[in-house]
């Protein structure tokens, strides 16, 4: 066992320490804003989160079990344990804290950290399932790596954050300085959209859905349901028509596939456009955290600002488990972005980015909003938590112990 007084180490758009005792608090935060709302008494009652330890797939499985339906979850993840003085990941002191919550509160929880793209996965989470639960009735799908293997062919895949066809240039946040600067990036090749796909599409979502329906393993009725994000045309040169915007097209194509599969049976596939947020994945885009903290602060002052939780929430509560048909757009989409792309939101971070410089940055982007929440996803700056303390450091899943 390890004891040490943690604080956060900074490097670039990572934090390379975690607490756990601050995790478990975010993570206690969150059953407790669930636990504050009105009971979603119609929601699932086996879930399989897939990429359950962070982010929107964290606050999923917490809404799952603790808001209203105490569903059965097993969680899927690639999370690093505590080793040679190192701390864990946060996702896996995130993973440890719910399902010690989980189980105080009665209820199944189990957790596989590994490759969730490989067969062998697959193939264990399913005997669980099987063994245990015999089926499940709800599929989130929130993977968000930089690299997959392909279970069949072997081919190591990896994404890339590039426009397609074009340069983009635009003024970006250099987070270390906290200074405006002007960033160009070169176009994709084929192989990099080629490669970003394979990693970020759909692919290993339908072979989640195909396995588990092949295995009898998907009620009838079951809903599966994958997160993506659109965004302002601000972003929209680098996200929505670069690389990630690709497999987020494949992501939305698979989607419509699984849909019309799984409705012969009562069953739906869905695809939930989320508001953009903090999280480390997106902290690696160039301009996607400028634009994020010029959002933040004009959402707060309409009082329409949501982080994951609350996001989540309200997908269930509202669109997911109503009793009634599923709200959806044109396009088959659930919209949770709605008070980010509404008009006077977007006109306002508009003329901010446009008149936005370094004399005027605090004036217009919410610097300080941006630090907390990207220490909170390490598990830092929580009220409550001493981090003058030693905490242990070397936890394990307490699934991994039965």
């Amino acid at each position: 066992m390890s004891k040490m007084i943690l604080q956060p180490k900074i490097r670039g758009f990572i934090c390379t320490t975690a607490h756990p005792v601050g995790c478990a608090k975010r993570v206690q935060d969150e059953i407790d804003y669930v636990q504050e709302r009105p009971l979603i008494r119609q929601g699932p009652k086996k879930a399989l989160i897939i990429g359950a330890s962070t982010g929107y797939g964290l606050s999923s499985r917490i809404v799952a079990a603790f808001g209203g339906s105490r569903a059965a979850t097993i969680g899927v993840f690639f999370e690093k344990e505590a080793e040679n003085g190192r701390t864990a990941t946060a996702g896996y002191y995130n993973s440890a804290a719910f399902e010690q919550k989980a189980r105080e509160a009665g209820l199944y929880a189990k957790s596989f950290n590994g490759d969730a793209f490989s067969d062998e996965m697959k193939q264990k989470v399913m005997e669980t399932i099987k063994k245990d639960l015999g089926s499940v009735d709800l599929v989130i799908y929130s993977l968000a790596s930089p690299r997959r293997q392909h279970p069949r062919t072997g081919q190591l895949a990896k994404s890339v954050l590039k426009p397609v066809g074009t340069t983009f240039s635009n003024k970006s946040l250099d987070l270390n300085s906290n200074k405006l600067e002007n960033v160009t990036l070169a176009q994709a090749s084929q192989e990099e959209i080629d490669q970003t796909i394979s990693v970020m599409g759909g692919e290993d979502w339908e072979m989640w859905i195909e396995a588990l329906k092949n295995a009898g393993l998907l009620e009838r009725h079951a809903l599966t349901v994958a997160y993506s994000y659109i965004g302002p045309e601000l972003t929209r040169g680098v996200y929505r028509n670069g690389t990630i915007g690709k497999a987020k097209d494949h992501l939305e194509a698979t989607a419509r596939k699984l849909d019309e599969q799984l409705k012969k049976y009562g069953g739906r596939a869905l695809i939930s456009v989320n508001k953009a947020l903090v999280t480390q994945s997106s902290s690696a885009i160039p301009f996607i955290p400028l634009y994020f903290i010029l959002l933040k602060k004009v959402m707060k002052e309409k009082k329409v600002d949501e982080d994951c939780i609350g996001q989540i929430h309200r997908l269930f509560a509202t669109r997911l488990y109503t009793g009634g048909p599923i709200p959806v757009d044109e396009n088959g989409f659930a919209r949770l972005d709605d008070w980010e792309m509404r008009q006077d939101v977007q006109r306002e971070v508009r003329a901010n980015w446009d008149n936005l410089s370094d004399g005027n940055l605090t004036q217009y982007a919410d610097l300080d909003g941006y630090q907390k929440d990207f220490l909170r996803l390490f598990g830092f700056g929580l009220e409550g938590v001493n981090y003058d303390a030693e905490v242990e450091t070397d936890l394990k899943l307490p699934s991994t112990l039965c």
